[in-house]
């Protein structure tokens, strides 16, 4: 058994980041809102350090004296403006580059544009980008915002706007752990009804380098592990790349996860999720080896 490592593994900036803030809080109690990061192992050791998860829809009516950290993902300004209302002590941990997207979300709507927001309708991160744009845009009648998450989604969306705003300023933001093949595919379902969009940079450089490391090391095995949260959205994308390479592939949280089957591949692919602990892919590669 071969083992072929990704060039890039392990904890991305943002969401080390966001982990260092939480370990290092010892102002009690401690809370994060939702789960900090996506990753189970992660969310366990939390708890254990005493750091307890609150539920946006079901908030403590008294948070004085408690520290709630806001997770790598992002909360509307809405719910932010909530926790300090009921008393809490806010830490931010969001990752610097949604925080970029959420700025631009704002920026866009103060100056009158519609939004369409490429990815998942119910990812965290979309939720609080989309609640800035809200915000943004209290005083603008003409607001929209369409969450799309294909090309054919976003033609029907723009097909809608044309017809009701036909000459609307649109701008288009991602979410940051998006690939590059799926916004672009966006944007040009989009241009054809309106040319002049504004499209954010806003998918994480750092995802692309990923998706691109497992791309590299994909020719060179018989099958490929993507070590990683199943809730977590860049790690389902870089599954969905593994299975376009036409490989065995699996999705592991644990080396539990790896299916009986790998034991007669000689060479296994091994990447990672920008949430997953290195600890947890190094056992995954122990894990692997011993199949044999």
């Amino acid at each position: 058994m071969n083992v072929i490592r990704a060039r890039i593994l392990g904890f991305c900036s943002g969401v080390r980041r966001a982990v260092d803030l939480a370990y290092g809080e010892d102002h009690q109690p401690v809370y994060t809102l939702g789960p900090l990061i996506h990753n189970p192992q992660v969310l366990e050791e939390l708890k254990r350090r005493g750091v307890e998860t609150l539920n946006e829809e079901h908030l403590p009516e008294d948070l004085r004296g408690a520290s709630v950290i806001i997770r790598a993902h992002g909360i509307s300004p809405q719910t932010e403006a909530e926790l300090r209302h009921r008393g809490a002590r806010v830490i931010d941990a969001t990752c610097p580059r949604v925080k970029s997207s959420q700025l631009k979300a704002s920026a866009f709507a103060e100056a009158g544009y519609r939004l369409f927001l490429a990815g998942e309708e119910r990812h965290a991160e979309i939720t609080g980008i989309r609640g800035y744009y809200e915000a943004g845009a209290l005083n603008n009648a003409a607001r929209f915002c369409a969450v799309v998450s294909c090309a054919a989604e976003a033609e029907k969306a723009a097909a809608q706007l044309r017809e009701n705003s036909p000459n609307a300023k649109t701008a288009l933001i991602g979410q940051t752990t998006i690939s590059a093949d799926e916004y672009r595919d966006i944007a040009e379902a989009i241009t054809p009804f309106f040319p002049e969009l504004e499209i954010a940079r806003t998918i994480c450089a750092a995802t692309g380098e990923r998706q691109d490391s497992l791309r590299e090391i994909a020719d060179r095995v018989d099958a490929l592990i993507i070590a990683g949260g199943k809730a977590s959205a860049n790690t389902r994308r870089l599954l969905a790349i593994a299975e376009a390479a036409g490989k065995p592939c699996a999705l592991a949280e644990t080396p539990a996860d790896i299916p009986p089957a790998f034991f007669k591949f000689n060479t296994i692919g091994l990447a990672s999720g920008a949430s997953t602990p290195d600890t947890v892919i190094d056992d995954i590669e122990r894990a692997m080896y011993n199949l044999h």
